[in-house]
């Protein structure tokens, strides 16, 4: 069965290793909750470079089209960001369902209660 794409966002910190492990964590549980983790933090800054404005640009406009692509975005974390904001904008425009992954664990575990 195919599991629906669920864009992952959050307001990442700038430490590489540290969002990194953070991203993991969040997919994760994306992942258990039934969903296609899409999370571009974990392989976007492996080939292109932040620093030079060209590459910055192309990060922005992938990660763009893999929200595109997706059937839900799921903010993490308790802060909220201006990329944050702009997700939700996007998701917003394209009528894409935005939640939280407190708010998809939530109706998970609840799933599970019923059917007990």
């Amino acid at each position: 069965m195919k599991k629906p794409f669920a864009y992952i966002t959050a307001a990442w910190t700038g430490q590489e290793f540290t969002d990194t492990d953070q991203a993991v964590v969040y997919c994760r549980k994306v992942y258990q909750a039934g969903f296609t983790p899409i999370c571009p933090i974990l392989y976007l800054p492996h080939f292109l470079n932040d620093t030079i404005p060209a590459e910055h640009k192309d990060g922005i406009d992938m990660a763009r089209d893999l929200l595109r692509r997706s059937h839900v975005l799921i903010v993490c974390g308790d802060e909220v960001d201006e990329t944050v904001k702009n997700d939700i904008a996007v998701a917003q425009r394209l009528g894409i369902t935005a939640t939280t992954l407190d708010g998809i664990l939530k109706i998970r575990s609840q799933g599970h209660e019923e059917a007990c």
